[in-house]
C-alpha cells in the first residue's frame, strides 16, 4: 500500500521540554495505525502535527505528499479528526453543530443537509437530531465527534483517545463505527490508552513514552515477541520465588516480579501451570498474554504523573 503519511525525525519542544523527541515513522493508506503510551509520552503532540495545528521544532512529515505546516489548508481540508475533548457547542442543536461545521468546508447547503442526514444515521443519532447536546449522554456526543469529522468526507481521521470515560457499551459502538470507515478506506491514525482498543483496531502500532517511540508493529506478532502467547501469574510471597522457579526447570519462560505478584510468561501456559499446581499455591491464574502486557512490559509499571 502507498504511504499516506510519512515522518521522519520530528521533533517538538515547549521550551526546555522535549515532548516528541526525533522519531520516523510511516502510515500506510487505508490502514488503521495506532500510537500508544501512558499519559506525557506525546501521543496527542503528534497528531496535533499531522492535522497542521501544531508546528513541529524540527524534522520532515508529510501527509499525502504535502509538508505537514500549520498553513497547510490542503491536508486540513482532506482530514476528519475526532479530538480528546468534547468541543461541542452547548448552545445549539446536533444538528446545528453539524451544519455550522459544514460551513467551514464551504459545502453547499442543499449538499450538506442530506450528509448531516445520511451522518446521523451512520452514528445512531438520527432521532436526536434536533437536541441540545447537554442532553446527549457521553457516547452520544462521542457518537456526534466522529460524524463532525466525516462533514468533508475525508480521506484521513485523526482520533485522539476517542473512547476515553465511556461505558464498555458505547466504546463498542463506536469501535464499530470506527472499524467501518477503515472498511470503507478511509485511514484512522488513533491514540489510545486502552490497549483492547488498540488490539481490536490497529493494523500496527507504535508504544511511546516520554517523546520517543520504543516498539513499532503488529499487535499479535509484538505480543508473540515480547512476551509469548500465556501468562500465568501467581499471587505468592517473594521469599517463594525461588522455590517457583527452580520447579519448572525444563520449562522455556520469564518471569518478573511486580509487587505481591509473580508473573511468569510462557508459549504454553498448560505446561507452567502443570507443574505449578503440584506446588499447592493459593492463588494462580493462567491466561492469554495481552498487548497490555506489552505495554507495562516496555513503558513501566509505576505511576507517571
Amino acid at each position: 500500500m502507498e504511504q499516506l503519511i510519512t515522518a521522519q525525525n520530528v521533533t517538538k519542544k515547549f521550551k526546555q521540554l522535549t515532548a516528541v523527541d526525533s522519531i520516523s515513522f510511516e502510515i500506510r493508506s487505508g490502514e488503521c495505525f495506532g500510537f500508544l503510551g501512558p499519559n506525557g509520552a506525546g501521543k496527542t503532540t503528534l497528531v496535533k502535527m499531522i492535522h497542521c495545528v501544531s508546528p513541529m521544532t524540527s524534522g520532515t512529515l508529510l501527509v499525502n505528499g504535502l509538508p505537514a505546516n500549520i498553513n497547510n489548508r490542503r491536508i486540513k481540508s482532506m482530514t476528519g479528526v475526532v479530538p480528546q475533548e468534547m468541543n461541542l457547542d452547548t448552545d445549539l442543536t446536533v444538528y446545528e453543530n453539524l451544519l455550522i461545521f459544514s460551513q467551514f468546508f464551504d459545502i453547499p447547503r442543499g449538499e450538506a443537509l442530506k450528509l448531516i442526514n445520511e451522518l446521523l444515521e451512520f452514528v445512531g443519532l438520527d432521532q436526536k437530531k434536533n437536541s441540545k447536546i447537554d442532553e446527549l449522554s457521553s457516547g452520544m456526543k462521542r457518537r456526534l465527534l466522529i460524524a463532525r469529522a466525516l462533514i468533508n468526507k475525508p480521506k484521513l481521521i485523526i482520533a485522539d483517545e476517542p473512547t476515553t470515560g465511556l461505558d464498555p457499551q458505547a466504546r463498542h459502538l463506536i469501535w464499530q463505527r470506527l472499524r467501518m470507515l477503515k472498511e470503507q478506506g478511509v485511514t484512522l491514525v488513533l491514540t489510545t490508552q486502552y490497549m483492547e482498543e488498540a488490539a481490536q483496531l490497529c493494523d500496527r502500532i507504535v508504544i511511546m513514552d516520554k517523546g520517543k517511540i520504543l516498539k513499532e508493529g503488529i499487535p499479535e506478532i509484538l505480543i508473540k515477541e515480547e512476551i509469548g502467547e500465556e501468562v500465568v501469574e501467581v499471587r505468592a510471597a517473594a521469599d517463594l520465588d525461588d522455590k517457583i522457579i527452580s520447579h519448572l526447570s525444563g520449562i522455556s519462560f520469564h518471569q518478573e516480579r511486580i509487587g505481591d505478584t509473580l508473573y511468569i510468561y510462557s508459549r504454553d501456559g498448560h505446561d507452567v501451570m502443570r507443574k505449578i499446581v503440584e506446588l499447592d499455591l493459593p492463588k494462580i491464574l493462567n491466561r492469554p498474554a495481552t498487548l497490555e502486557d506489552v505495554f507495562l512490559k516496555l513503558t513501566g509499571r509505576g505511576l507517571i504523573e
